[in-house]
């Protein structure tokens, strides 16, 4: 609702006139979901999910309920912005599946980026994100938001600067961040993991062996889960 062309790409046209709410996803994924979901319960492995959040907020909000070290695997780096190295909270990002992952802690995200997890949000609207369609502020790349970020701390500090005449803020840098008014004031809200998801009560411990054998010996066969089951039975025992 706030930006009309963040994911836009991922919507099923309904009509020539019209446009569904909900997000397009392949053909090859949709009929999984239910096969996954009854191989879970099966195996006595929570999940857990509020309507409308999306995956990264439920994520965001265990990780920040969290007390110990949390390590989030994924191929999202919206979720860089968990990263927290004084609460041990890192993002383990697959690069060649997850047989190589790659550690993403503050000290890597500023080498990379010159941020740290929580400057990620204000790095990653001002950059946009074409493959979410994040417009990010026209002419304002991933270095040059690192740039202003490093000179001014945060997005408030930016936006400050572009009203401060004595601020050394390009006059091309100082016009497209002035006519992105409207976008920046919404685009946080947009970027942002929430972190306040209202989770049921749950219990994520990994069972040892599964919740119920017959049912999960009809799947593996029904569906041909082989051996990609028979790792994931390896795994839960050690």
């Amino acid at each position: 609702d706030l930006i009309p062309t963040y994911k836009a790409h991922r919507v099923a046209e309904e009509t020539p006139a019209g446009q569904t709410d909900e997000e397009e996803v392949p053909d090859t994924l949709s009929p999984q979901v239910p096969i996954i979901e009854d191989v879970l319960a099966a195996l006595g492995i929570a999940r857990v999910g509020v309507t409308p959040y999306e995956a990264d907020d439920v994520i965001g909000t265990l990780a920040g309920r969290a007390t110990g070290p949390v390590d989030i695997v994924t191929g999202d780096r919206d979720l860089y912005q968990l990263v927290d190295d004084a609460r041990q909270v890192r993002v383990l990002y697959p690069l060649k599946g997850v047989g190589t992952l790659q550690v993403t802690d503050e000290a890597w995200l500023r080498e990379k980026y010159g941020v740290d997890g929580a400057g990620y949000v204000d790095l990653a609207l001002l950059r946009g994100d074409p493959s979410d369609g994040l417009p990010g502020v026209p002419g304002i790349g991933e270095k040059t938001a690192a740039k202003l970020l490093d000179a001014y701390g945060d997005l408030d500090g930016i936006m400050a600067a572009v009203d401060d005449p004595k601020a050394k803020l390009t006059p091309s840098q100082r016009k497209r961040l002035d006519e992105a008014r409207a976008y920046v004031a919404v685009a946080p809200k947009v970027v942002r993991v929430a972190g306040d998801v209202p989770l049921p009560d749950f219990d994520p411990a990994l069972p040892r062996e599964p919740r119920d054998p017959a049912a999960l010996e009809a799947l593996a066969e029904q569906w041909g889960l082989g051996g990609a089951l028979q790792r994931l039975l390896t795994a839960l025992q050690h």
